[in-house]
């Protein structure tokens, strides 16, 4: 039988070993795969409704798009457990003395690249949400490698740089950015605000794979196990400990952010 094809973003140098390495995993099983590279998550959302790819390894906006470009058709089959728990954090310069989302009010915000849920989406929302705008909030915006969906991290870093030039106060980063500069020691920033979970990346599919292969490739997804070294070093590179079933309402933050900014479900 033909193997399952699908497709995943090239934002980083990994994505590459990540991939073969899950195709290696699939080899002989019920249903085998491949995968196929895109450049950015449009062109690959495009391939998934055209019927290039089976699945798609799509970013929470990605999902949302395809959701609304299908009117609800397409299905969400598996993620990662790290996907479950995502947030966004506002940070400052250490000892900057802000705390807590109102004393954002009135500072110069640094938010990351456009199509970025987690440092640019997301963060609006939750500023909006808090009754926190322009003219009084300014607002600074740095749409580097748009197309990724925020996946590089550059935009983050963007933003914490003019934090750094004093060009802001606060910058809006994902949780794994954030935790990777914990890491990494004294990042001469600090915590001001973190936003609730919500959910990010899943494996998203449309109806013409038929219900019996997607849900043996589900089912061979998930036995992977963290015990067994050899996927262990799969997971490690995907960030996860064990891939899950979807958890669909950790993406209604993200739907709301989308109507109430009129993001557009084409490009």
């Amino acid at each position: 039988m033909t193997p399952v094809l699908v497709g995943a973003v090239a934002y980083t140098a990994n994505v590459v070993p990540i991939w073969e390495g899950i195709r290696d995993y699939f080899r002989g099983s019920a249903v085998e795969m491949d995968f196929v590279l895109f450049s950015n998550y449009e062109r690959q959302v495009e391939s998934l409704l055209a019927g290039t790819v089976d699945i798609a390894w799509n970013t929470n906006l990605a999902y949302v798009r395809t959701v609304r470009r299908t009117a609800g058709q397409c299905r969400a089959l598996a993620m990662r457990d790290t996907d479950l728990t995502f947030r966004t954090v506002f940070v400052g310069r250490a000892g900057s003395g802000l705390s807590g989302l109102e004393s954002i009010r009135g500072r110069r915000v640094a938010l990351g690249s456009r199509d970025s849920g987690q440092a640019r989406i997301l963060p609006s929302k939750f500023l909006a949400d808090a009754g926190i705008s322009a003219p009084e909030t300014t607002f600074l915006h740095f749409d580097s490698d748009v197309g990724k969906h925020g996946d590089t991290g550059r935009s983050e870093l963007d933003a914490l740089a003019a934090v750094l030039d004093d060009e802001a106060d606060v910058a809006a980063l994902g949780i794994t950015t954030w935790e990777s500069l914990l890491k990494g020691g004294d990042t001469g920033f600090e915590e001001i605000w973190t936003s609730a979970p919500y959910c990010h990346c899943n494996f998203t599919a449309m109806p013409r794979l038929e219900a019996d292969r997607a849900a043996a490739w589900v089912a061979h997804l998930l036995a992977m196990d963290w015990e067994n070294p050899d996927h262990r070093r799969i997971l490690e590179l995907e960030g996860l400990r064990a891939w899950v079933e979807p958890q669909l309402d950790g993406y209604r933050s993200l739907f709301d952010a989308v109507d109430e900014q009129g993001i557009s479900s084409t490009w």
